[in-house]
């Protein structure tokens, strides 16, 4: 009876967990269905795609970059902190010592590298404002 009560409990718990991932796919992928109706729609009449899709405007991908490194440097440090009380607490894990600390490891090197990243194109984007000319339509002496 314990077995099938633990099953269950597992089942509840995975169907939890994945049934907002699918809902996610599911709509990601009828967007994107009833975007490629709507172009193969507008081709067949001969309407530009530039009326239907106007581009999108060019975002800063720095704030994206330094957001990221953020995030995953807060992930790395809490799944530190739970591996290592975990083991001051006194289970044992499966894996080796060294094995259970590869995924912070990961998500460290990850959030340095894309805060690295973010930080030299800000410097990049700020001196390229700083290099282009102010006004280039008055002829002042």
């Amino acid at each position: 009876m314990l077995e099938l009560l633990h099953g269950l409990q597992v089942l509840i718990v995975f169907v939890g967990l994945s049934t907002p991932i699918i809902i996610v796919g599911m709509v990601y992928y009828y967007k994107k269905r009833l975007e490629h109706k709507q172009i193969m729609a507008a081709i067949e009449k001969g309407i530009p795609l530039s009326e239907i899709m106007p581009p999108k405007p060019q975002a800063r991908t720095w704030i994206n970059d330094i957001t990221k490194g953020i995030a995953m440097l807060v992930i790395a440090a809490a799944t530190a902190i739970i591996f290592g009380a975990m083991l001051f607490c006194g289970h044992r894990p499966i894996f080796p010592f060294g094995v259970l600390f590869i995924v912070p490891a990961v998500f460290l090197g990850n959030g340095i590298a894309a805060l690295v990243r973010g930080i030299l194109q800000r410097k990049v984007e700020l001196q390229n404002n700083c290099l282009a000319p102010k006004d280039t339509s008055s002829n002042q002496v």
